[in-house]
């Protein structure tokens, strides 16, 4: 599976991103792990999207 996804930050901006393993994804934003998130904690999931296509789930995160 792969997931497109879009979360809140602090500061009012949004990250979209791409992965196939959501859970461990969001634990690394929330530590601070992702070089733009982790000057903008805390971050909130508020969009995520399931493909079962590597290349739909990529041309849809560049979609946004």
């Amino acid at each position: 599976m792969f997931y497109v996804y879009i979360l809140s930050c602090a500061d009012g901006t949004h990250y979209t991103g791409f992965t196939t393993d959501l859970s461990a994804r969001l634990q690394r934003h929330q530590w601070g792990a992702v070089n733009y998130t982790s000057s903008r904690l805390p971050i909130k999931l508020i969009f995520h999207c399931v493909f079962i296509d590597k290349y739909l789930a990529l041309g849809f995160e560049k979609y946004f």
